[in-house]
């Protein structure tokens, strides 16, 4: 099989969120077994698969994995495998790219270098108390802030969105595994990401942090599905005092992976459009044996 390395989210080479994107006819004879033993070969937070290199109600189909599980839905694979796919498979510059992924078909468009996935409109679920999410995170309850709530959204996946005051705050929060495995029992979602409003460069707009250990995603450097979602949740609340955004958002500076992801999001009429973009960098190519 064919493979590739790149950078999703990415201003530079050895930035962003690397992802695996493997290729090749051989894909299609794997297993969901073997899958998932390549994304733990990879290690990455996620590896796809392109499963053919025809198209099929004109998108190709792609499966996402973690190194312990699929998923239905990712951000950063999406985006990565769309590049991929224009590159390597199309061999020509397109405008659009469509995946047909288990959430549906779900379309990357070029604009300049810069790539862009409309994802699914977002649904608003459980609320938390501050309380409850201050101890999995290690944090005080005066770092949360109380103007917004803590809550579930889902573009596909499911993130609790946890707004914090400062970059102090989201500097310091760590996950208590004792009491987030405690917590994840009742909340039925495992994927965290908090913000705040300070930033490491002053252009940007907000500062993102996510974390997800029972994905074995100890910290991811850049998360395009909860960004999506957070996405949602900041005209849902009128975060910025409008219902409508287009903002730049920095992660994974606490890791030493800088990323930069642009955030798009409008509420019209009866449910809110989002839109997520970066930039793709090729790092490596090889067959896989």
């Amino acid at each position: 099989m064919d493979f590739y390395i790149v950078d999703v989210f990415a201003e530079t080479k050895y930035a962003g969120n690397q992802l695996a994107v493997f290729s090749g006819s051989e894909v299609a004879n794997l297993s969901e077994r073997e899958m998932l033993q390549i994304a733990r070969e990879m290690n990455y937070s996620e590896t796809t698969f392109i499963l053919s290199s025809e198209p099929r109600n004109s998108g190709y189909d792609v499966r996402i994995f973690t190194p312990t599980k699929e998923l239905p839905f990712a951000g950063h694979p999406t985006l990565g495998t769309a590049y991929i796919i224009q590159r390597e498979i199309i061999k020509n510059q397109v405008d659009q790219v469509i995946l047909n992924l288990s959430v549906g078909q779900i379309p990357v468009i070029w604009k300049s270098e810069v790539l862009w996935m409309r994802q699914n409109a977002p649904t608003f679920g459980q609320k938390y108390e501050i309380e409850t999410l201050a101890e999995v995170l290690n944090l005080e309850v005066t770092d949360i802030d109380i103007k917004f709530p803590i809550q579930t959204v889902s573009t596909g996946v499911p993130f609790i969105i946890v707004p914090l005051k400062n970059l102090v705050s989201l500097k310091k929060a760590k996950v208590n595994l004792d009491k987030y495995y405690q917590f994840i029992q009742t909340s039925k979602t495992t994927e965290i990401l908090m913000f705040c409003p300070e930033t490491y460069k002053d252009i940007n707009h907000l500062s993102v942090r996510m974390f997800a250990p029972y994905l074995g995603i100890t910290e991811d450097p850049a998360t395009g599905s909860g960004n999506g979602c957070l996405a949602g949740y900041l005209v849902e609340y009128n975060y910025f005092n409008q219902n409508k955004i287009d903002i730049r958002v920095e992660q994974g500076y606490e890791i030493n992976r800088p990323s930069l992801l642009l955030l798009q999001a409008e509420k019209k009429a009866a449910e809110i459009e989002v839109f997520v973009g970066g930039n793709v960098v090729m790092v490596a190519q090889g067959k896989f044996l």
